[in-house]
């Protein structure tokens, strides 16, 4: 029976870092997309859209 408990107790543990470790993940995610808009819409002047990088002509 103590071995169940033992067993139980760490695989709650290592869930435990897991779900920690995916909530981190999801936070990160939702503030990087939430300052990539800020940053294009700066960039851009406001109108929302995604700006384009210039291009470069390559003569050949």
């Amino acid at each position: 029976m103590t071995n169940i408990v033992l067993f139980l107790n760490s695989f709650l543990s290592y869930l435990l870092v897991f779900v920690l470790i995916v909530a981190l993940v999801v936070v990160a995610c939702i503030l990087g997309a939430k300052w990539c808009k800020n940053s294009d819409s700066k960039k851009s002047g406001g109108t929302g859209k995604p700006v384009l990088p210039d291009t470069v002509e390559v003569n050949q």
